[in-house]
């Protein structure tokens, strides 16, 4: 995995406050040492599905299905204080960040450091909820049986991707982002019913590409932004505008009403409002 950079660093204490706790003064500042391995194999619970948290500060995480435990997998750290910490309650697990409860840190130690986690989810229905600060993300979540997903993240490099149709149904998939850069794909495969996305400055491309399931409406708000949603050649699919600062771009077949975007198609609807600040708007039909 790569090693995080001193933009980072950088990044992170002057973006991050809404994310990462950082506390220059309060404590002395942790020590580069060593780079550890902690194993991860939380087996499954007694029970028909699970809540699954994962919390950390700034590092890499990799996390895809395939697992045969409930989460399994490896993290890699030379911070001691950042010694991934494992909590369970009945059919809640958490996976986080040493240091503070909230898997935050309060002081960065500078240098090279590691904090790389490597992860895979098991075929257990889950309740998902990731939590991160200043991160580079690689989720690959097809066909992991996703019952609600939640992703928090500061100023981050993320890919979400959904490469197979979930086989449970989601009720909701929530995104919250900071300026960062987000690319979701193929999120007709995630299976949900409502989804919404907050994010910050910063490009967001989401890919509403595989197969939709059912009925599904999104809501999306942004700040300074470039926000661009692709949506398949055959999808039914509703866009309305309410960013009267936005700028507007279309490619591909789509019929105009207003503010209101529409691409013919049949079967299921999927019904998106896009509510931004001073942005530019990129619909693609393809």
């Amino acid at each position: 995995m790569n090693r995080l950079i001193a933009g980072l660093t950088a990044l992170s204490l002057a973006t991050l406050a809404c994310s990462v706790n950082v506390d220059m003064g309060s404590r002395a500042t942790p020590a580069i040492g060593p780079t550890e391995t902690e194993t991860i194999d939380v087996p499954r619970p007694d029970a028909e599905s699970a809540e699954v948290t994962l919390s950390m500060g700034a590092g890499t995480l990799t996390l895809s299905g395939g697992g045969e435990s409930l989460i399994s997998g490896t993290i890699d750290y030379n911070v001691a204080e950042w010694k991934p910490v494992i909590e369970t309650d009945g059919n809640a697990v958490t996976v986080r960040q040493g240091g503070d409860t909230n898997g935050s840190f309060n002081a960065w130690p500078g240098g090279s450091v590691v904090n790389d986690w490597e992860l895979l989810l098991g075929d257990l229905p889950v309740d998902l909820s990731v939590h991160a600060g200043a991160y580079q993300g690689n989720l690959n979540l097809g066909a992991v049986p996703l019952q609600r997903l939640e992703i928090n993240d500061g100023a981050a490099t993320t890919n979400v991707r959904f490469d197979d149709v979930n086989p449970e149904e989601m009720t909701e998939f929530i995104y919250k982002t900071g300026a960062s850069t987000v690319t979701l794909t193929g999120l007709a495969n995630a299976n949900f019913a409502e989804m919404s996305f907050d994010g910050g400055a910063g490009a967001y491309t989401l890919d509403f590409s595989g197969d939709l399931q059912r009925d599904a409406t999104v809501s999306i708000s942004s700040g300074v932004s470039t926000l661009t949603l692709i949506v398949p050649e055959g999808t039914h699919a509703v866009i309305t505008s309410d960013s009267a600062l936005s700028s507007v771009t279309t490619t591909g077949e789509w019929s105009t009403s207003g503010s209101t975007y529409t691409a013919e198609g049949e079967g299921p609807t999927l019904t998106i409002k896009v509510d931004t600040g001073v942005s530019t708007l990129n619909l693609i039909r393809k």
